[in-house]
């Protein structure tokens, strides 16, 4: 069982344990192993956490505009590794709408809880950087682990990406050097450079509460920031995640930029336990031609495909272009609507572990009967 988070309804942790109930109930007796997996996106660190027996550490930090949250990263591999989730402490559901500004909205708190992750002694970290109300480069983040960002006075620069207009130079001393020890791993599905027409500024800025005066002017901040730090950084794709914060990473924290799925599905474990697998039961909430491009779902079928292993895809309802999943592994996909019958997108959300037991059952049923 190894299914993606069902957005709105339910984790991936409890996907799985619903898709296994329903296989057990079509074949009694069937030994079933629960693999929660995601894409680097929301639920990656519950998904992991759960795949791998793992710990969850509670920090309170910094939100994106500077109030305290609550925030939970992930120690699997015996606390060797550490899970992280940018939007747990710089998301954008932290931000009320009439309140979003990504001119002043800042990564400190994620800043802050890599550096609870540095204090448990983690030598890998893994980093989902999705959903972040941010567009501040990383700075914040840099600031929250010791890097100094001044302008040309020797000031401090205060929190957000519209004050990178003024950085002069950064002052690395007072970084903890360990970092240089640990290996820093960034999900991300987007393949944005920093700046430009392209950019974190101009494409994702808008959905942050940025109006066309605003990117302009954090588009010109991140633009003079890429020259502070080197456009070799800056122009690499992935650069412009979550606000810029690739960027940040990869400068600040020497981290390595790779696409989400096939690092979280690889980290939960799914490949050892496909070993001696007859099936793998995967799914998300809405499958279309997005999930084939390289969603959580499609990974754990090409993988399953590769060793030999069926693979059935459970849906909460398919868009257009669905079909492609099944040039990618997928044998069949089950929606989870019972056949005859329209549900309403309430009804499906608030009986989505019913629906998703009844559909691995008759997912089950139908493989045995053909």
């Amino acid at each position: 069982m190894a299914p993606n988070p069902f957005k709105g309804s339910l984790g991936a942790p409890a996907a799985a344990s619903a898709i296994a109930e329903g296989v057990r109930r079509a074949v009694p007796g069937a030994e079933v192993v629960e693999i929660p997996v995601a894409d680097g996106g929301e639920g990656t660190v519950e998904a992991l956490i759960a795949a791998r027996a793992g710990e969850a550490v509670t920090v309170t930090v910094e939100g994106p505009l500077g109030e305290p949250v609550e925030a939970s990263f992930g120690l699997i591999d015996g606390g060797q590794t550490a899970v992280v989730e940018l939007a747990a402490s710089s998301g954008l559901p932290l931000v009320p709408p009439e309140r979003r500004d990504p001119r002043v909205a800042s990564t400190y708190g994620f800043g802050q809880v890599l550096d609870a992750a540095r204090h448990r002694g983690v030598r890998r970290i893994i980093a989902g950087v999705g959903g972040s109300a941010t567009n501040d480069g990383g700075a914040g983040m840099a600031q929250a682990l010791g890097f100094r960002l001044l302008d040309a006075e020797g000031k401090e620069l205060p929190r957000g990406g519209a004050a990178l207009a003024r950085l002069d130079h950064i002052d690395a001393s007072g970084a903890a050097p360990d970092w240089q020890d640990i290996e820093v791993e960034v999900a991300v599905d987007v393949t944005n450079p920093l700046t430009g027409p392209e950019g974190a500024t101009a494409v994702y800025g808008p959905q942050k509460g940025a109006t066309p005066e605003i990117v302009e002017e954090l588009g010109a901040a991140l633009d003079h920031f890429a020259e502070v730090i080197g456009r070799e950084i800056a122009d690499r794709p992935g650069a412009g995640a979550a606000g810029g914060a690739g960027a940040g990473m990869m400068y600040f924290l020497g981290a390595r930029l790779s696409r989400g799925a096939p690092l979280i599905v690889e980290a939960a474990g799914l490949d050892e336990a496909l070993h001696d697998a007859w099936a793998v039961l995967t799914g998300e909430g809405r499958v279309d031609a997005q999930t084939a491009y390289g969603k959580g779902p499609v990974e754990v079928a090409r993988r399953a495909r590769a060793m030999g292993v069926r693979a059935f895809l459970l849906a909460g309802s398919t868009g257009e272009g669905w079909e492609a999943v099944l040039e990618e592994g997928v044998t069949l996909v089950e929606t989870l609507s019972p056949p005859g019958q329209e549900l309403s997108v309430a009804e499906m959300e608030s009986r989505a572990a019913e629906l998703l037991t009844l559909a691995a059952e008759r997912t089950c049923h139908r493989v045995f009967d053909m």
